[in-house]
């Protein structure tokens, strides 16, 4: 896929996430509209090893969504690859749905732990990865986390254990959009550099724009490529409700659905 056609992609699922969170009535627009262009890298960007024909396949690489409260852009990448039909999308948060507010590893194929609560998808992360080197098996760990989660004590012993076990096959990649749900990341809680922390609990770590997809996926590749015995923390810089121009930097979409006139407004910007 051709970096036109990434962008194409990105934009028809970033229409696809304001249309099912307008659809439930509620839902966590910004955060899932910060994400897309890191989970269109490694989902279309032929960054991560996966077969939406064979979700269980042992050679797959694993993904978790730690931030699981942007299930909707999990959900728009999922159906886009062919986990599930795209029309299912907006059945979000409706009863008997298999798309929960949420996502749950029992129901959607091709996501592998259920998450939401946060701090906890760096130490799952961290333990498939210890337990894919156990196996000898070369697959690959990947996690999304949230600037704002990272004010959880576990993702800091979750990143200490891996520095310990030496998890070269873990790359986890910070949705750094500077808002959370109380405001921004620096006033609710001052975090500093988040790569100096990571630097000091032994990973390696470097920073992106997340938003240029084709820069991700040179340098998730690579990542993925070398290996070795150090975790990879990537920073990724992005907008909250990136996108959507009434949404951007904006903390309340945090976890807001558009009204019927801000989703054509929303539309009629993406698809233009």
């Amino acid at each position: 896929m051709d970096s036109m056609a990434l962008q194409d992609r990105a934009r028809a699922m970033r229409v696809d996430i304001v249309k099912m969170i307008a659809e439930a009535g509620s839902g966590h627009p910004g955060g899932s509209l910060s994400c897309i262009d890191i989970l269109t890298a490694l989902y279309f960007g032929g960054v991560m090893k996966h077969d939406p024909a064979n979700p269980a396949d042992d050679m797959r690489d694993r993904f978790i969504l730690a931030k699981g409260h942007a299930a909707p852009a999990l959900y728009a990448a999922l159906a886009h690859a062919g986990y599930f039909p795209q029309d299912e999308l907006m059945t979000l948060r409706k009863l008997g749905t298999r798309l929960q507010g949420h996502p749950d590893c029992h129901l959607v194929p091709g996501v592998e732990v259920s998450t939401g609560s946060l701090g906890q998808g760096l130490s799952v992360a961290a333990g498939l990865a210890c337990g894919l080197r156990l196996n000898s098996n070369d697959a690959r760990v990947f996690t999304v986390l949230g600037d704002g989660e990272c004010e959880e004590g576990q993702v800091w012993e979750a990143a200490m254990f891996a520095a310990h076990q030496k998890l070269g096959n873990l790359i986890a990649i910070v949705d750094s959009n500077g808002l959370q749900i109380d405001g921004p990341v620096q006033e609710v809680v001052q975090d500093g550099s988040l790569a100096d922390k990571f630097k000091a609990f032994g990973w390696s770590v470097s920073e992106v724009d997340g938003h240029d997809i084709p820069a991700l996926i040179e340098h998730l590749s690579a990542l993925k490529q070398q290996g070795g015995q150090v975790p990879h923390a990537v920073i990724a810089h992005t907008v909250k409700g990136k996108g959507v121009s009434f949404m951007e930097n904006q903390v309340g979409w945090h976890g807001k659905a558009p009204n019927a006139e801000q989703l054509a407004t929303a539309l009629a910007e993406l698809q233009a």
